[in-house]
């Protein structure tokens, strides 16, 4: 047993720190910023929520009367339609993944479902497809059309 664990000790020892060290995959960093935005909501903090979003004007948020663009109309849209303030109105926000694709070095796209649950046990529910954009703050969402 001794000589197990030295063993184990060495192989340790000599693997370069670098190959121990495992960088996050752009899926893990991606669903780590979506919990994060969760959390924005809810803790009802739009702001939080939308940090996920690109700055760059083009963004675009795909709504049943057209198209949005830019984050400053997207979370004016949020503030009318949601009441951050109180839990009861916003719900709990969850995201699940449905698919994920890796589609160049610098873009991504994730398919998911979105899960609103209100204290009365009501729920609202339904497909999200964003597109993300590595920008220099990190993965943004650039496109979203969630329905």
């Amino acid at each position: 047993m001794r000589r197990v664990l030295m063993a184990l000790l060495l192989l340790a020892l000599a693997t370069p720190v670098m190959a121990r060290r495992v960088a996050p995959s752009v899926q893990q960093t991606i669903e780590e910023a979506m919990t994060e935005s969760a959390a924005g909501w809810n803790a009802g903090d739009v702001e939080r929520f939308m940090a996920i979003y690109s700055a760059a004007p083009e963004t675009s948020f795909v709504v049943k009367d057209g198209l949005i663009r830019g984050k400053p109309a997207m979370i004016a849209r949020y503030r009318e339609r949601y009441d951050f303030r109180d839990p009861a109105k916003r719900g709990t926000l969850t995201f699940t993944t449905l698919d994920f694709r890796q589609l160049d070095p610098s873009h991504a796209l994730y398919i998911g479902r979105y899960l609103l649950t209100y204290p009365d046990g009501k729920t609202a529910s339904g497909p999200t497809t964003l597109i993300f954009a590595h920008e220099r703050g990190g993965w943004r969402i650039i496109a979203d059309h969630s329905s």
